[in-house]
C-alpha cells in the first residue's frame, strides 16, 4: 500500500513522537541520518527541535509519508538556502524510510514527493543533499536522478578508525 505524503503538516504531539520513533528506529537499524547506533529518542529530540525551530522561522519544510495506519513511515526536510547568491537551490536533509517499509519503493516515492515540493517552490532550480559513503547511498540517489558533484574523503567519523566520505549529490529541476 503506498504512503500518503503531506507537505508542511501540523506538528502535533503524535506527529512529533512518530518522527522521533522513526528517526530512532532508522538510526538503530544503521541508517545514515546523523546518529550512530545505539541512540535513544532523547538523544535525537534536540535535533528534531532544531528542525522544528527552522520550520517556525520559515527556513525549512517538512515532508512526511504516512503508512496505512497513519504513522510516519518516511520523512525529509527541505531547507532553503539562506545565502542570497544560492537561493535557487534547496537542501534535502534527514531523508529516511522506516526499516519495516524498506524495499517497497517508498524511498523513491519520498524523493519524488520532495522533488514535487521543490518544483512548487518559487525560484528553486535544484536540490542538494549529502550522504555518508560506504553504504551505497550514492548509487540509490543516482538511480533517482541525482548526480554526484563532490566528495570529501573521510569527512564523517562514525567511530574511531571508521571514517566515511561525505558525498554531495545534486538534482537539477530544469
Amino acid at each position: 500500500m503506498p504512503l500518503t505524503f503531506t507537505l508542511d503538516p501540523a506538528i502535533t504531539p503524535a506527529l512529533r513522537d512518530g518522527i522521533l520513533d522513526l528517526w530512532t528506529d532508522v538510526s538503530n537499524a544503521g541508517g545514515s541520518v546523523g546518529f550512530v547506533a545505539p541512540v535513544t529518542r532523547e538523544e535525537i529530540r534536540p535535533e528534531l527541535v532544531r528542525h522544528f525551530v527552522q520550520m517556525a522561522e520559515g527556513r525549512t519544510r517538512l515532508l512526511v509519508g504516512h503508512d496505512e495506519d497513519g504513522r510516519p513511515a518516511a520523512t525529509a526536510f527541505l531547507t532553503h538556502n539562506s545565502h542570497r547568491l544560492m537561493s535557487h537551490w534547496i537542501w534535502l536533509y534527514t531523508v529516511m524510510v522506516h526499516p519495516r517499509h524498506q524495499g517497497r519503493g517508498y524511498g523513491r516515492d519520498l524523493l519524488a514527493a520532495a522533488e514535487d515540493a521543490a518544483r512548487g517552490t518559487d525560484g528553486v532550480e535544484a536540490i542538494r543533499l549529502t550522504c555518508r559513503g560506504g553504504h551505497g547511498l550514492e548509487r540509490f540517489y543516482a538511480s533517482c536522478g541525482y548526480k554526484e558533484v563532490g566528495r570529501v574523503p573521510d569527512a564523517i567519523r562514525v567511530a574511531p578508525g571508521d571514517d566515511r566520505d561525505e558525498v554531495l549529490m545534486l538534482l537539477s529541476l530544469g
